[in-house]
């Protein structure tokens, strides 16, 4: 696949658009030396019925491909050694299938915080191991264990799982030596809701109503990568109108977030200012996605085989006025970013993520982008009808809270000028028709405003969904948010944290 490197197995038909194979039963290091002898970015790590997916691609040629390891025993060899991405995707692996990650050097637990009534639930294993041993203690299950550090002077600050405010839960172990963090490790997996499991034996439209509400913030990337997921796994071809609505909402969902984040970062660095006037605008892309599409954030909008409504003249006007006045006060509110030293000082040289971890976790978005990693779905991964339109990837590469601010201010002026492609552009036509027949598997990758959002999935005779995964890029983004946060000051973590906005739901499933 990289560089004369290959893996060689047995391949998969009606695997669509990326070629799958199944490597020999009783070859399971080829993946591993394979990932160690080439440059192959790893982009999930999934598990089926007696085996385990990894889906990768070749940064030189642009290729994506899955590879599949039949692990008959319940075990695989670990990946996560050469592909440190993989290591809490192994644990997720271990705690739903109860298969084991030969040579990890991580046997914790991961989703699986002992309150399971099941074991492994979609392994198939017997139930009842979680509650009886929690019932013989008053305490429940053991004790998380943290990472140890050692040093003089150090003490723990643990925070959350519960916050101070509307977020998702998750816990925050800090390591300091006085106001200075030595090590953060993240807690996760508090909402996980069993999506995985819940997709399995269920029909499309059901399914894509469960995909939309991964990460509610992101409903239409996931809709997105899901609607293409399924018409790759049928050989349906959605209607050209159709691809153009769904690029349409994409778009809008992304300069809505980014908006958002930019206010809520200046907000973590006390100017409100900042916070007021973007969530103005980010409320104006509300108003006019629910004028244009029925919906403030457009969930359910996109189906299988094209979208569940059409886009009259007024939906159309509506999003023109709403962007055309972000296009007019955009602008100022970046010189007031730009001008304001209190911000400077609390954001540049903050949180910096190295490249080189970037690149070894293939992180994708505004933090790969903002630490040198150029890669774009719309562009690296093209589809329609973004092949067709003009866009520029912003990168940087300081990689601090600063740089992912201007990666966001640059990709709202990259959404609104092709919010005017698009609606210039915009076919007339049907806006949906009725999936294939066949049975297959397909993926679907697009960008999502965090970065890329993958869905993997498998389609019976009967059309009911066999097998579906769905991968939120703050898989990859997560832990690097441990890295970035060391050496800086406790008070600084949420501005980082913000700067990242990794999404709890879409990780934990």
């Amino acid at each position: 696949m990289t560089g004369g490197h290959t893996l060689r197995g047995t391949m998969v038909p009606h695997h669509r658009p990326w070629p799958r194979q199944v490597l020999d039963r009783y070859d399971q290091p080829a993946l591993p030396a394979f990932l160690a002898a080439s440059d192959a970015e790893l982009f999930d790590l999934w598990a089926d019925a007696g085996v385990v997916h990894a889906a990768l691609r070749d940064p030189a040629s642009g290729a994506f491909a899955v590879a599949s390891v039949p692990c008959p025993k319940g075990r695989f060899a670990s990946v996560a050694a050469v592909r440190p991405g993989a290591i809490r995707l192994e644990r997720a692996i271990r705690d739903l299938f109860g298969y084991e990650p030969v040579g990890s050097a991580d046997a914790r637990p991961w989703l699986d915080h002992g309150r399971w009534p099941q074991a492994a639930p979609l392994g198939g294993r017997p139930g009842g191991e979680h509650m009886e041993q929690a019932s013989e203690t008053l305490d429940g299950p053991p004790p998380y264990p943290f990472l140890p550090v050692e040093g003089e002077g150090l003490h723990q600050i643990p925070v959350g799982p519960v916050h101070a405010g509307i977020i998702e839960p998750g816990h925050f172990r800090f390591h300091a030596s006085g106001e200075t963090v030595v090590r953060l490790e993240a807690r996760l997996g508090y909402v996980h809701r069993g999506i995985e499991g819940l997709l399995a034996g269920t029909d499309l439209a059901r399914a894509a109503r469960l995909i939309g509400r991964v990460s509610g913030d992101s409903t239409v990337a996931y809709a997105y990568a899901f609607a293409r997921a399924a018409e790759a796994a049928t050989g349906t071809e959605p209607p050209p109108r159709a691809v153009w609505l769904r690029a349409l909402m994409a778009e809008m969902e992304r300069l809505a977030n980014h908006l958002g984040d930019i206010g809520a970062i200046c907000n973590d660095a006390a100017f409100a200012l900042m916070h007021a006037h973007t969530g103005i605008l980010r409320e104006r892309m509300l108003q006019a996605a629910e004028a244009a599409f029925g919906h403030r954030l457009m969930m359910d909008r996109i189906v299988p085989g094209g979208t569940a409504g059409d886009l009259d003249a007024d939906g159309i006007q509506a999003i023109r006025d709403a962007a055309a006045e972000v296009a007019k006060r955009f602008p100022g509110l970046v010189r007031l970013y730009d001008q304001t030293a209190s911000l400077q000082d609390r954001t540049v040289s903050t949180g910096i993520v190295r490249p080189d971890y970037v690149a070894l976790y293939a992180a994708g978005g505004f933090v790969g982008r903002a630490s040198g990693r150029s890669f774009d779905a719309r562009r690296d991964a093209p589809y329609p009808p973004y092949d067709r339109l003009r866009f520029d990837v912003p990168v940087r590469s300081d990689g601090d809270v600063n740089a992912r601010v201007w990666i966001r201010i640059r990709e709202v002026q990259q959404s609104l000028q092709l919010i005017e492609q698009i609606l210039a552009g915009l076919p007339r036509g049907q806006h949906r028709t009725e999936l294939g027949p066949s049975s297959g598997e397909g993926v679907g990758l697009v960008e999502g405003f965090r970065g890329d959002v993958m869905v993997w999935l498998r389609i019976g005779a009967d059309q009911r969904v066999e097998r579906c995964r769905p991968r939120d890029p703050s898989w990859f983004q997560w832990p690097l948010l441990e890295t970035a946060i060391e050496g800086n000051i406790v008070a600084d973590f949420p501005l980082c944290n913000k700067s990242f906005n990794c999404s709890y739901a879409g990780h934990d499933l």
